[in-house]
Order: structure tokens, then sequence, then C-alpha cells
């Protein structure tokens, strides 16, 4: 049996066992959910050899039909974008129900039943080759999440859940009628094969239609980047949601928008994407600077986590709009290395509530005094969040910029100033946190992190270090499925490489 289905059936069928469960041994769901997280996770890395060796060739590629009448299909596949977007997902489960093992106390088995329905909407949705069977998989990750916040999360949680839904289903709505055009123009939803028609030139979009249709497809992705002025569902549904709907939401959820336009907006309206690009990159230099200016007046650490989310997140629509090389692999490299750093954010300030009971800064102050281990740990996460060389976003960033300069080096002095100031509200904030005077409200609840705690957060500060120094490692198969990208959309992919004089030429001839 392909792999891939594998890896979608299991948390499907752990979702269903979970609920079936009965409630005289319902703590025994965090086990059951911890165990098939943790195989699901180690299957997923069989994924990675087969999509490294096929280059921009699709790997685990199932193509079955599912309803005749419309043509709607069971295709799925993996390449060089998805593949670590996918191993991201399954490690991060795992992780968000460690971190939730003494924190969820009632309902257990439907919390951990819905973090693995969530695993199988994310995967399904960076594995989709079927337009329908993305939209599908796109509409279950709002379910598990909506009820994630609304029940386990804090006091104004209904308000934000229903604020999340409403956002990315007025979004999806877009998303929906815009590929009901297409199957009508096309008969069909296999994105593969309209990707063929198109390339061949039996499948033209006119002005008239694609930007319709580019716009509807980028303002369902957009709302759930979120991309600034779409933006305002974020910060809420952060800081009401438990410590593992943050981490879910930060590092995979968020990556479905950036996703949804590398894959769909730029290959099948290239024109179209062309020609919003400056309005586009507009909102996203804008959602960079600002986002972190009002990340650095926030008394609330999560809060001040997810507008910096805002900031970075707007380097990826940047690289993406770019339309060069450099630029897209940043772009991507960026989405995982904001799923690895910022996951671990909200992992360490929820180790911190747990304790304190309290998200606001001032509740805190010399923590480093009575947690030295969490101290180092937080310490590292927050210099890879801010891009130190050696660290992982340094390496996504440092390609954003260099494919925003050679695209139009304006943007690249806007860019950059949300890099500094990405350096004082992080560091002001540890600063504010875990330097100082240690207050005794926090030298008798706060205590260093423990066994499991570490073993939720180590792979995570693993990978910063990993991914920063072992680059190569990565960006390989980042780079190949880039480059047809950009060729789909027809967007010359070849490094822009300044072509000799006719002086120089007879000069090197002697």
């Amino acid at each position: 049996m392909n792999l891939l289905n594998i890896l979608i059936a299991l948390p499907a069928l752990g979702f269903i066992l979970l609920l079936l469960l009965p409630r005289s041994v319902e703590d025994k769901a965090k086990t059951i959910a911890l165990v098939l997280s943790v195989v699901i996770f180690a299957m997923s890395l069989g994924l990675i050899g087969p999509v490294l060796n096929s280059g921009a060739a699709r790997s685990f590629e199932v193509n079955v039909p599912w309803i005749d009448t419309p043509a709607i299909r069971y295709h799925v596949a993996l390449d060089g974008l998805s593949l670590w977007l996918v191993i991201l997902s399954t490690l991060l489960t795992p992780l968000c129900i460690l971190i939730s093992w003494r924190y969820i106390r009632d309902r257990q088995k439907e919390y951990y039943a819905f973090l693995l329905l969530l695993e199988v909407g994310v995967i399904g949705v960076f594995a989709a080759m079927d337009l329908f069977l993305f939209y599908v998989f796109w509409e279950v990750t709002l379910v598990p999440m909506y009820f994630l916040i609304g029940i386990w999360g804090h006091d104004r949680r209904i308000y934000a859940a229903v604020k999340f839904f409403l956002y990315t289903m007025a979004g999806s709505v877009l998303m929906l009628a815009a590929i009901i055009y297409i199957y009508t123009k096309t008969g069909t939803f296999d994105y593969i094969v309209i990707q063929g028609l198109l390339e061949t030139g039996r499948l033209t979009f006119t002005a008239a239609e694609q930007m319709p249709l580019f716009l509807a497809f980028f303002l369902a992705f957009a709302i759930k980047v979120p991309l600034w002025p779409l933006h305002t569902w974020l910060p809420d549904a952060h800081v009401e949601a438990p410590t593992a709907g943050s981490v879910m939401l930060a590092s995979v959820m968020l990556k479905m928008g950036t996703y949804g336009i590398v894959r769909f907006c730029l290959p099948l309206f290239g024109n179209a994407a062309r020609e919003a690009a400056p309005y586009i990159v507009f909102c996203a230099l804008v959602g960079i600077i600002v986002g972190a200016l009002v990340a650095m007046v926030q008394p609330n650490m999560k809060k001040l986590v997810a507008y910096s989310s805002v900031s970075h997140l707007g380097f990826v629509v940047l690289g993406v709009f770019s339309f060069n090389q450099q630029g897209m692999d940043g772009a991507v490299y960026q989405m995982l290395n904001h799923g690895v750093s910022t996951g671990a954010l909200f992992m360490l300030v929820g180790m911190l509530y747990e304790r304190q009971h309290s998200l606001e800064i001032k509740s805190y102050g010399g923590v480093a005094s009575v947690a030295p281990k969490l101290t180092v740990i937080f310490m590292i996460t927050t210099l890879a969040s801010i891009g130190l060389p050696a660290l992982n976003n340094f390496i996504g960033e440092f390609l954003v910029l260099q494919g925003a300069a050679i695209a139009n080096f304006k943007w690249v002095v806007f860019a950059a100033l949300g890099v500094i100031l990405s350096a004082c509200y992080m560091l002001w904030m540890f600063q504010r946190t875990f330097l100082g005077e240690t207050p005794d409200d926090v030298r008798h609840h706060v205590s260093d992190i423990n066994l499991r705690e570490l073993a939720a957060i180590v792979p995570l500060v693993v990978l910063m270090v990993w991914m920063g120094t072992a680059t190569g490692n990565f960006l390989k198969p980042i780079g190949a499925a880039g480059a047809r990208i950009l060729e789909q959309s027809k967007v010359n992919v070849e490094y822009q490489v300044k072509q000799p004089s006719s002086a120089e030429v007879v000069r090197a001839s002697r």
C-alpha cells in the first residue's frame, strides 16, 4: 500500500478509535494518541529518500476515481514543495500531545481525537492534486481547530473560535466558486491535467477570467497566511487557543495559505499573479513592518508572538512574488523555519503559563534564576526567530532578501527594517521575562523544564541548528520544485547572471 495513503489513513483511524473509546478509560486516550502519532512520524521519514531522488517529479502518487459525476478523483502525491511540510506536520503532532499531557484534564479523548483529525487535514492539504479534494481537506482542518479553540481555550475562546471560522470560511467560499468555474471550463478537477492543458495551450484564461479567478484563490490563501490587512483574526485565535492549538495553527495551518499561493496561484494564473504582484508586495512589506511595530508594544506574550508571525510570513509572500529562484527557495524554506521556531516559542510560552497561569509579561521577571535550562532554550529559540547566523531563520531571510534585491532593491530596505524590529521586540520580551530581579511569586511557582517538556522542545531546537548549518539537506528538493513552479508560471527560473560585454568576450578569447 502507498505510504502516503497510510499516513493519511492512520490518523483518521486514530480519530475514530478515540471517539469510540469508553469514557471509563478516557485517561488512556493520550497514550494511544502519542503512540500512534510517533508511529506516523517514524513512517513519514520513509517519504524523504524517494522524493529527494525524484528531483522535480512527483512521488508516492495515487490517482484513482472517487466520484463519477462530477469527475472527482482521489489524487495525491508529494514533491519537494510539500515533502518537508508533511514531515513537519507529523513531527509536531506527537510534540503537541506531549505538551498537553498535564494541561488537558477534561474531555481528553475528544481533545486528542481532534489533534489527529487536524493531522489528517493538513497532510491531505499538502498532498492533494485534485482541486476538489484539496478543498475537502482544507475544510476538514477548520473543524478540529474550531473545537480546540472553542472548548479548551481561554476566557474569550468562543469569540476567537467563531472569528477564526468565519474569516476562513469567507475565503474558502470564494475559492470554491473559482474551482467550480474551472471545472465547468475544463471538465476536470485534476490539478495535473489542468496544468497540462495550460502548458500545451489547450486551455487559456482570458484577462477577464484570470484576474477574478486569481483573486478568488489568493484571498482564501491570504486570509489563512494571514497577509495584512486580513490578519486581525490571528492574534485572538492564538491568545485564546490552548498551547497545542497555537503550535499547530502557527507552525502548520498558516503554511496552508503560503503553500496554496505557491502551488495554485502562480502556476494556474501566472499573468494575473505578476500583474497583482506590486500590490501584494506592498501588503507584505506593510505587514512586515506593522506586525513588528505592533508586536513591540504587546504586554501579552502570546499576542506578541502572534504579531511576529504576521511580520515573518510577510517575508514568505515577498519571496514568492519576487518571481526568481532565490526568492522562491527562501520563501519555502522560511515556511519551514517559521514552523519550527515559532512553534517552539508557543510551546515555551505555554510552559510558562502552566507554571504562573499568566501570559502577561509583567507577571514575570528573573525567571533565569529559577529556571536556567528553560532560559537557555528560550534564548536559543529567540535568536533563531530573529535570524541569527547558524540558526534556521537566517538562511530563509537571507534568500528572500536576495531574491527581493534582484526584483527591486527598494523592497529590501523596508524588509530589512522588519528584521531589525524583530530583534528589538524579541530581545526586549526575553529581557523583561527572564532577566532582572525575581519576584516572590515567580520564585514560588516557576520551576525549571522537566523531562517531558524537554522531549517536546529539544527536537525543534535541534532542527533550528540543523537547518541553519546543513541547509543543503533541505534546499535541494525545494529548489527543484520551486524551479518547476516558476517555469509553469512562465517566469524565467534561471539565476540572473550578468552577461559579459563584447569587449570582455574578446579579451577572454585571447
